[in-house]
């Protein structure tokens, strides 16, 4: 089975690593689009036309499955990708807010890219999953992609965007490239749980794989 991945860059290589761990046997392309980093900074059409470039290179590539190793190219892109690319199977990120729910937390923080806090389907989700007792602050954090991928100003960029976020004891990484600094985002909430959709991604690539292979 061939599976292309995507990503702005390096972010992706986290949902990457997982996927590997479920499914050594397959074979992998991964595309880390750097030239277009960050994904989160687009317009919807400037967007569309990056990724519809990516998914055709993997689909010429022979992948059956799609995998959007991004919060942002997903939640503003995937439902029309399943329109134009009916040959192919997309699976794709985004922020883990079921699984924060599932903590019992009460002040969960969503970190993600200005493109993803602002889509209808982050919306979308918060609807489905929050419950009465919860409250969810939402924090757009420009630049911080960008800062990961470079592997450059990344304390600089966290110390402008959380010092003085408070009373939170669940943070949800709504970006692949914020789960390669967990450690680092981890020291401003000492105690809060931090989750990402990393290993959920993996489990649904993996029951897909292997629903494709008793079709076959």
């Amino acid at each position: 089975m061939k599976i292309g991945i995507f990503d702005s860059g390096k972010g992706g290589l986290s949902v990457f690593d997982e996927i590997k761990k479920v499914l050594p046997e397959a074979e992998y392309k991964y595309i880390a689009d750097s030239a277009n980093c960050p994904y989160g900074e687009k317009s919807d059409e400037e967007l569309m036309k990056i990724v519809k470039k990516n998914v055709e290179e993997l689909r010429d590539w022979g992948a059956k499955i799609v995998v959007i190793a991004c919060n942002t190219a997903t939640t503003r892109c995937i439902e029309r990708l399943r329109e134009d690319y009916k040959d192919l199977e997309f699976i794709g990120t985004e922020p883990a807010i079921g699984l924060a729910v599932e903590t019992g937390a009460k002040n969960i923080l969503v970190m993600a890219t200005p493109g993803t806090i602002e889509s209808e389907r982050l919306g979308s989700i918060l609807k489905k999953n929050q419950k009465q007792d919860q409250k969810f602050t939402l924090l757009a954090c420009p630049g911080l992609a960008d800062a990961v991928e470079a592997n450059k100003g990344i304390d600089e960029k966290l110390k402008e965007l959380l010092t003085g976020v408070e009373n939170v004891d669940c943070v949800v990484l709504g970006c692949t490239h914020y789960s390669l600094i967990k450690d680092k985002i981890g020291k401003y909430f000492p105690g809060a749980e931090i989750v990402d959709g990393n290993k959920g991604v993996a489990k649904r690539v993996k029951l897909l794989v292997e629903n494709l292979w008793k079709n076959e």
